[in-house]
């Protein structure tokens, strides 16, 4: 079975383009939302989180105290990484594990960080999504009901979007201008060639 990230800078409109891979009968791991999942039921992480941060990281009935951690690694690239260094290994195995369960062509893994954490290696072949960064940013201070300056902040801690396309097998533009439809369902005829379907 092929595995295919996709990617994108925040705003760039990859869960979009999932959800229409998804429609297609395509599974789609979120790997945002797993990491989120995992840090309260893998029970490894959960004990590296607390050695590392210690033992008020979690409530009395384990679940994550999200607010406090933030707080310790956002302002801390070296914590930020530490953390990182933590959940990214933990999410790939989940991912792994999730991917043997799966019956298709192929199967969709979606993460913003997915060069920056190494996951890429486990992939066949990456998409991705791309905009430009002015409609980014309305889209996520809409989403997120939040400023500019937290975009920006946010946009800042991960590779720069041209880069990231460059380093990408296929690319799909969300720009409002090209149709977003068509460039995935000739994608999805691409790799389903490509996976022998």
């Amino acid at each position: 079975m092929l595995k295919i990230g996709i990617t994108g800078g925040i705003g760039s409109g990859k869960s979009t383009v999932c959800k229409i891979f998804s429609l297609l009968g395509i599974p789609v791991y979120y790997a945002d939302d797993a990491a989120k999942e995992i840090m309260h039921t893998d029970t490894l992480l959960k004990a590296s989180i607390i050695q590392h941060f210690g033992e008020d990281m979690y409530d009395e009935n384990g679940q994550l105290q999200r607010a406090a951690l933030g707080k310790i690694v956002f302002n801390d690239k070296d914590k930020l990484e530490l953390l990182n260094s933590l959940v990214h290994p933990a999410t790939i195995r989940h991912s792994e594990e999730w991917a043997d369960k799966q019956q298709a062509p192929y199967i969709i893994k979606e993460a913003a960080l997915l060069f920056e954490s190494g996951s890429f290696a486990y992939l066949d072949r990456i998409i991705g999504v791309t905009a430009p960064q002015t409609l980014r940013i309305l889209r996520v201070m809409k989403r997120d009901n939040v400023s500019r300056e937290d975009v920006l902040a946010r946009m800042y801690k991960q590779i720069e979007e041209p880069i990231k396309m460059k380093l990408c097998d296929y690319v799909i533009h969300n720009d409002e201008q090209q149709m977003v439809i068509p460039q995935v369902l000739a994608l999805h005829a691409k790799l389903l060639e490509l996976a022998g379907a």
